[in-house]
């Protein structure tokens, strides 16, 4: 998931993506600073403002420069910088032509989009008070840039020469996707209107950014202020050893050395959930986690979102579409809302079917027990597991052992290997933004071409904001010479005491393995514009890779390898394996209605138009119109829905995880049915038509190259274990 940051040639980008992220439509921009191995201090001064980023690798980051009260000024003057390089494209006397204009333009604004890379890192990782003062003050300033740029007549008229000229047939065919990437780009953000409804885009523009940033800002304080402090070991009851650990950890961090803390964040909330024993607490943890932006207090995000709504939908008219979805859909894979609804509802139906049987089989559990009570949303995760061991005798404190974060990461690097033949290596020749970042070089096995870096920070800490994304700092390119990328993956586990291993659960190994596919996204790229590279491809095709590689953390050579007991050393036995496998359905109900349930609330919100929402009402009328069941809420409602308010992102969007998802599950047919997860060839071909291309081609006809033709719903259904429809007429591309 991800927060367009606009920059340099046609709009730069931050990515997070799975995730919550930056837009793929946008795309990264940085460059180099003095090689050093000390991680910056947050106060650190910046030694020069806008400049080259020096250092090796082709430059890094200069995060040892940085200095939160600097960043106006730097920005300030990086945008006058960005302003001269586009007047001095508009007024060229030469016709317009492709290098003159569109070449022109992808090397326009690099400075900007480094100033602009390193601002959205402290705001996604370092986010300090002070900090997000200037946040505040800033987001404005940036809508109105961003209008600036793609309002600029001169520019547009030289653009859509280039765009309409008959010499474009001459052009390579990456070099027409890009003039239709730009063109588009300027038409959708209002270049075609006239002066009155620009002046009203831009000030519609400035005030949803103004609202995204006080979105985030209160979820994040909600993150920060609400935490369950637990004081004997009564409350401990149920909880494993590493659970325990990490909470000790959290407390000590806030000075409360002797407790145990479980944070306001999903990594610290699911594990609580699922093994304590004490329901009064499972529920206070569970209404900390569902109420974050929903409170009633100065951080209270109710009144936010029907103006970010209204707002949207009128800049939507503005630019001749019937609403905020069917503008935001136009470009996607989905192409309308009403596609990417046909495949939600389709699968809509058996989730809350599987759902009912797995509340029943939970509630008998309960009722043996002689628990006296009915399953409530704060008990779904504690039964289920009790469920998961009564069926499948698979308890995942028997599996946690043997998932040690580190020798997981060594496993992604590994497939990684194996797959795009990757390797990395650790090097402490570059400056990170804090002590628990880590950075390796990818170099290509065969040849020792270096491809890139990959930066890795793992835990969560006050002013990060919680969930797990994919950063990329620098796009691949080579139109002006061979430019590698910058890539990173950020996590939110719990840190546990100095030398102990970090031990993750399964669902949180998944998703370590789903952002480090984002990475070798990035990392596979081989275009020559930055603005086609990597991720910068359709929102409901950018979770397609990500989502694909999580399938390679259950295969036999990564657990044998990797799955290795913290104090044993020992292989995960293949008895547990054999488990693993035979439950890899378990709770697809819950999974999906929880998921699925967002995705349809943000659709429908954004397709109601311009009237008046409350939003607490229209999510509670909603679901039950959806028949929503009680036992479960939104993965994430509608106060604290990032990926959807606290930017353009996602929203309307949302659906884009399970339309990957139906690519991802056919794709993985493609491995199987071949010589299986490692095929060679297949993966090739993919990496070839899919993860190396970015936005060089429709993604739609990049997966009809792998696949040889588009996916239905059917492997969708098998991978999550619900009925196949006799004759699925659901497809997942146009």
């Amino acid at each position: 998931m991800r927060n367009l940051f606009f920059a340099s040639a046609g709009v730069a980008a931050l990515v997070s993506s799975g995730c919550a992220t930056t837009s793929p439509e946008a795309r990264p921009e940085v460059a180099a600073p003095a090689p050093t191995s000390e991680a910056a201090a947050p106060g650190a001064a910046r030694t020069a403002l806008p400049g080259k980023w020096s250092g090796p690798y082709g430059g890094v980051p200069p995060f040892a420069q940085v200095k939160v009260d600097t960043f106006k000024l730097a920005i300030s003057a990086a945008m006058d910088a960005y302003r001269r390089e586009l007047d001095a494209i508009v007024s060229n006397p030469a016709a317009p032509d492709f290098e003159n204009t569109l070449a022109a333009l992808e090397d326009a604004g690099r400075t900007y989009a480094k100033e602009r890379t390193l601002y959205g890192i402290w705001g996604s990782s370092l986010s300090s008070p002070e900090f997000q003062a200037v946040e505040r003050e800033m987001a404005p300033r940036f809508a109105a840039f961003e209008d600036e740029v793609f309002q600029n007549e001169g520019l547009f008229r030289r653009i859509e020469a280039v765009y309409q000229s008959p010499d474009k047939a001459k052009l390579t065919p990456e070099q027409q996707r890009l003039a239709w990437l730009h063109h588009t780009r300027f038409v959708r953000s209002g270049a075609k209107l006239d002066a009155a409804a620009k002046a009203r885009m831009g000030a519609i523009n400035q005030r949803l950014a103004s609202l995204y940033t006080s979105f985030s800002q209160h979820v994040l304080g909600d993150e920060e202020g609400y935490t369950v402090v637990l004081e004997s070991e009564a409350d401990l009851a149920g909880l494993p050893d590493s659970v325990r650990a990490g909470a000790a950890a959290a407390a000590e961090a806030r000075g409360q050395k002797g407790k145990w803390i479980i944070t306001n964040t999903r990594s610290s909330m699911e594990p609580f959930l699922t093994y304590s024993s004490r329901r009064d607490l499972r529920e206070k943890v569970w209404r900390n986690y569902v109420n974050r932006g929903d409170n009633g207090d100065a951080r209270d995000n109710n009144a936010i979102i029907p103006e970010v709504l209204k707002l949207r939908a009128e800049r939507a008219k503005l630019l001749g579409y019937a609403t905020h979805a069917h503008w935001r859909l136009e470009n996607a894979m989905a192409r309308t809302p009403e596609r990417a609804m046909e495949l939600m509802e389709a699968v809509w139906k058996p989730a809350v079917a599987r759902v009912r049987e797995e509340v029943v089989d939970m509630q008998k559990v309960a009722d043996k027990e002689r628990a006296k009570l009915k399953i409530e949303p704060w008990d779904y995760r504690f039964y289920a597991e009790k469920v998961r061991k009564a069926k499948y005798d698979l308890d995942q404190n028997e599996v946690k052992p043997y998932l040690q974060l580190e020798k997981l990461r060594e496993g992604m690097f590994w497939v990684a290997g194996e797959l795009f033949g990757f390797a990395f290596t650790p090097v402490t020749d570059v400056p990170v933004y804090h002590p628990d970042v880590r950075v390796w070089e990818v170099k290509d096995q065969a040849s020792g071409r270096h491809v890139g870096l990959w930066y890795f920070d793992p835990y969560a800490r006050p002013g990060k904001r919680s969930g797990a994304w994919m950063n990329a700092y620098r796009n691949q390119e080579r139109f002006k010479g061979e430019v590698t990328t910058l890539v990173s993956n950020n996590s939110n586990f719990v840190k546990g005491a100095p030398g102990e291993p970090v031990l993750i659960s399964w669902e949180d190994a998944s998703t370590l393995f789903h952002e480090f596919g984002h990475a070798l996204h990035g990392l596979s790229s081989s275009v020559s514009y930055p603005s086609l590279a990597g991720t910068s491809v359709a929102r409901d095709y950018v979770e397609f890779p990500s989502q694909l590689l999580e399938h390679w953390l259950s295969t036999p050579q990564v657990l044998n390898t990797f799955a290795l007991h913290y104090q044993t050393g020992k292989p995960i036995p293949p008895a547990l394996v054999a488990r693993i496998e035979k439950a890899a359905t378990f709770n697809q109900g819950f999974g999906t209605v929880e998921y699925l349930s967002s995705a349809l609330v943000d659709m429908k919100l954004h397709l109601a138009g311009d009237v008046s929402i409350d939003a607490d009402a229209f999510e509670r009328d909603t679901l039950k119109a959806l028949g929503m069941p009680r036992e479960i809420v939104m993965r994430h409602r509608t106060p604290q829905f990032g990926h959807v308010f606290a930017s353009d992102g996602y929203s309307a969007g949302y659906y884009s995880y399970l339309w990957s998802d139906t690519l991802t599950a056919d794709a993985f047919e493609g491995f199987t049915e071949g010589k299986g997860a490692y095929d060679k060839a297949v993966a090739e071909k993919l990496r070839k038509s899919v993860f190396s291309v970015g936005n060089t081609v429709d993604p739609a006809e990049g997966y009809r190259a792998f696949r040889g033709r588009d996916a239905g719903i059917n492997a969708l259904m098998r991978k999550r274990g619900f009925p196949v429809p006799a004759a699925a007429q659901t497809k997942s591309q146009p």
